[in-house]
């Protein structure tokens, strides 16, 4: 996600060549970055919500499945916005876009899954801990 959102970003600039200031006539200098917060306030929150709504007692099998479905919808939420601010730095060329966009892409690669993180965010019981342990070796 993180490679395709690059390689838009680089075509964008190689096609732009500019960086432009601010201009308070344009809809986008106020659009681009709430779409951008709302964008990563909603994987937050969406996410968060996803994961602490899972039963303690439902098989590992289907927390896994429900913990990926979180995660697709994260990414989602935050790939959208940054492709939106790329897409509108690409036609306006103004910098602030590019900045979104590429804040968006850091954080969205710091989401990446990680073994620990899914341990510490999954409400596991000492059953599933032992199943997910043998299933990792």
């Amino acid at each position: 996600m993180c490679i395709g959102l690059f390689v838009f970003a680089g075509f964008a600039f190689v096609q732009t060549r500019t960086f432009t200031v601010a201009n308070g006539n344009n809809l986008f200098i106020y659009l681009i970055p709430i779409i951008a917060m709302a964008g990563y306030f909603g994987s937050k929150f969406v996410s968060q919500n996803l994961i602490r709504n899972l039963p303690k007692n439902e098989p590992l099998a289907k927390k896994l499945q429900r913990y990926q479905i979180a995660t697709i919808v994260k990414y989602a939420l935050l790939e959208g916005p940054a492709f939106l601010a790329l897409g509108i730095y690409y036609l306006d060329g103004n910098a602030l876009y590019l900045v979104v966009g590429f804040s968006l892409m850091i954080y969205l690669f710091f989401q990446r899954p990680a073994l620990e993180k899914l341990k510490s965010e999954l409400p596991l019981s000492l059953e599933d801990e032992k199943e997910f342990d043998t299933l990792n070796r």
